[in-house]
C-alpha cells in the first residue's frame, strides 16, 4: 500500500452513490459577462448528458421567458440526466418550474442572520415557515425536490439543523449545504458535513463556492464524510470566483481516490473546450485538467522521463479526459525533448545540423520567447538547407538610415573564397540590402527577385521571421530560398542568398 491508499482509506465514510449534479447552466450562467442563448444551452446539456451527469441544473425559470422556453426545449430532448430548475421558496417560482415541465425542483432561502436581516427582514420562524410551505406545495405537485438553505456555513448550527429538521419532515428528497460565500476550509467542511450526516437521515447534497481557492478540497472533504451530491460546474465557472469544478472534481475521485463515477471522462477536455466558447470565458493555460498546459512539457528532465513513461511526470493519461500531450521547446528544451519532435515532422539532421538547432531554440528561449512547432520545422528546414554548397557566404553587414535619408546597405560577401564588399541605397533597408548583393554579383550570376513572401511567426516585435523567395536567372532558372531569423533584414538576406546558390550550382552544372 502506498502513501496515497493509506491517506485515502483513513477517516473515510463514502457514501455508495455519488450524485454529480451540474449547474453550468444556471450557477455558471451567473459568472459576470456570461449570457446563454436557448440554442447555447441545448448544446451544454446535450454533451453533459452524453457525457453521463447525474443531473443538469437547466436554470431558473421564474426568471424570465426564456428560461422557460430553454427548459422545455431541453425538457423535450428527452435526455437521460435529470432536468432540475430553481426556485426561490415562492409559489410562484415553483409554478415557473411546473410550467417548464421539469420533475425535480431546487428551492431555496437564505438562512444566515445576514441573509435574514439585511435581505429577507425575516424572522426565524417565518424562514422555516417559508422553507416547508415550499417543500410541501411542490411535493404536492409531484416534483422531486431539493431544498438549499442559502448562505448555510454563515448560520448558527442549531437555527440550520432546526430548518433541516423541518424540511425533512416535510418529506425533502436532498438536503443541500451551500457554502455561498467560499469561506469553509477542509477542516470546518469536515466538523459540519460530518455533523450532518450524523443527524439527518436523507440524501446530503453540497454546493461549494470558491472564493479562497478551496471549493473542488471542500466537496472533497464533504464526500469523504458522506455526502450523497456535488454540485458543480463546467471550469468552475459560477458566481464571482465560481464554484467547484466538474472536471477536477471528477477526475481527482477517479484517479486519487478509485472512485470511478461512472462518467466518460474522455469528453471533458471538449465540453469544456466548448463552454469556454459559448461563455467567451477562456480557460488559463494552467487550469487543472483541461487547460492548454495540463499535459504540456518543455524541460528536458522531464521530457525525458515523459518519453520513457507518462506517468513519471504526469498524474494521469491526456487520452483519459479526451486532453493531448504537447512537448513545447525553449530553454529549458534538452536533446530528447528536440529528437523527438524532429521525428514527429519526419526531419532527419546531421549531429552538426542537430546541435545547431537546439542552440538557435534555447537562444530564442533566452531572449523571453516559446517556440512553437511552426518555428522548430522552419529553423530545421533552414538548417538543412545551409548544408548545402554554398559558393556564396555572407561575412558582415551594417545599415544606415534615418529621416529624409535614404537607407543605406553596405554588405560583404564572400564568393568562392574571395571577400568582397559594397554599399548600395534603396527605398528601404531590404531593398538596400539585395541591391548591394546585387551588385556583388553581377559577375557571376543575373538575378531577379520574383516572389518575396515574410511571416511573422511568433508573436511580439522580436518575432522570429520566416522569408521565402523565387529567384530566377537570365537562362530562365528558378529556385526557392527561405530562412528565418528574428531580423527580417538578415532573414530576407539569407534567403536571397540559399535561393541564388541554387541557381549558381545549377548554372554550373550545365
Amino acid at each position: 500500500m502506498d502513501i496515497m491508499e493509506q491517506i485515502n482509506n483513513e477517516n473515510m465514510n463514502i457514501a455508495d452513490k455519488i450524485y454529480i449534479f451540474d449547474t453550468t447552466l444556471r450557477d455558471g450562467e451567473q459568472t459576470p459577462g456570461v449570457a446563454l442563448t436557448v440554442d447555447d444551452k441545448i448544446q451544454i446539456a446535450q454533451k453533459l448528458n452524453n457525457m453521463g451527469v447525474d443531473k443538469i441544473e437547466v436554470g431558473f425559470p421564474a426568471s424570465s421567458d426564456g428560461e422557460v422556453e430553454s427548459a422545455r426545449q431541453i425538457k423535450s430532448m428527452d435526455l437521460d440526466s435529470t432536468l432540475v430548475g430553481l426556485a426561490r421558496s415562492l409559489k410562484s417560482d415553483i409554478d415557473a418550474v411546473i410550467d417548464s415541465d421539469l420533475d425535480y425542483i431546487h428551492t431555496f432561502i437564505g438562512t444566515s442572520p445576514l441573509h435574514r436581516d439585511y435581505k429577507l427582514k425575516k424572522s426565524k420562524d417565518q424562514i422555516i415557515d417559508s422553507a416547508v410551505s415550499a417543500v410541501e406545495y411542490a411535493k404536492d405537485h409531484g416534483l422531486t425536490v431539493e431544498f438549499s438553505a442559502e448562505d448555510a456555513t454563515r448560520t448558527e448550527k442549531d437555527f440550520l439543523f432546526d430548518v433541516f429538521s423541518a424540511v425533512s419532515d416535510a418529506k425533502v428528497d436532498f438536503i443541500d449545504v451551500p457554502d455561498t460565500v467560499g469561506v469553509l476550509t477542509p477542516k470546518d467542511t469536515r466538523l459540519l458535513i460530518g455533523d450532518v450526516v450524523k443527524t439527518f437521515n436523507i440524501p446530503i447534497s453540497v454546493h461549494f463556492h470558491n472564493d479562497f481557492g478551496l471549493a473542488t478540497a471542500n466537496t472533497l472533504t464533504a464526500i469523504e464524510c458522506g455526502a450523497n451530491q456535488a454540485h458543480v460546474t463546467v471550469n468552475g465557472l459560477g458566481e464571482r470566483t465560481g464554484n467547484c469544478s466538474l472536471e477536477e472534481l471528477v477526475m481527482t475521485l477517479k484517479v486519487a481516490y478509485g472512485i470511478d463515477l461512472g462518467l466518460d471522462t474522455t469528453r471533458l477536455y471538449s465540453l469544456s473546450n466548448l463552454v469556454g466558447r459559448l461563455t467567451g470565458v477562456k480557460m488559463p493555460v494552467n487550469k487543472p485538467i483541461v487547460g492548454d498546459n495540463a499535459f504540456t512539457h518543455e524541460s528536458g528532465i522531464h521530457v525525458h522521463g515523459i518519453l520513457n513513461n507518462s506517468f513519471t511526470y504526469e498524474p494521469m493519461s491526456p487520452e483519459m479526459v479526451g486532453h493531448s500531450r504537447r512537448i513545447v521547446l525553449g530553454k529549458h528544451t534538452g536533446a530528447n525533448s528536440l529528437r523527438s519532435k524532429l521525428k514527429e515532422y519526419h526531419i532527419d539532421l546531421n549531429e552538426k545540423q542537430f546541435e545547431n538547432v537546439l542552440s538557435q531554440i534555447k537562444s530564442l528561449g533566452d531572449s523571453g520567447k516559446i517556440v512553437t512547432d511552426d518555428d522548430l520545422v522552419a529553423i530545421a528546414i533552414t538548417e538543412l538547407s545551409s548544408a548545402r554548397e554554398t559558393p556564396v557566404v555572407i561575412t558582415g553587414m551594417s545599415i544606415s538610415m534615418g529621416a529624409n535619408v535614404s537607407p543605406t546597405a553596405t554588405v560583404k560577401l564572400e564568393i568562392d573564397g574571395v571577400e568582397k564588399e559594397t554599399a548600395s541605397t534603396g527605398v528601404g533597408p531590404i531593398d538596400a540590402s539585395l541591391n548591394a548583393i546585387r551588385h556583388l554579383l553581377q559577375e557571376d550570376i543575373d538575378m531577379e527577385l520574383e516572389e518575396y513572401n515574410l511571416q511573422a511567426i511568433n508573436g511580439g516585435t522580436d518575432a522570429l521571421a520566416e522569408v521565402f523567395v523565387i529567384t530566377s536567372d537570365s537562362h530562365g532558372n528558378r529556385s526557392t530560398g527561405r530562412s528565418t531569423n528574428q531580423d527580417i533584414v538578415m532573414a530576407s538576406i539569407l534567403a536571397v542568398l540559399d535561393s541564388i546558390n541554387k541557381l549558381l550550382i545549377i548554372q554550373r552544372a550545365l
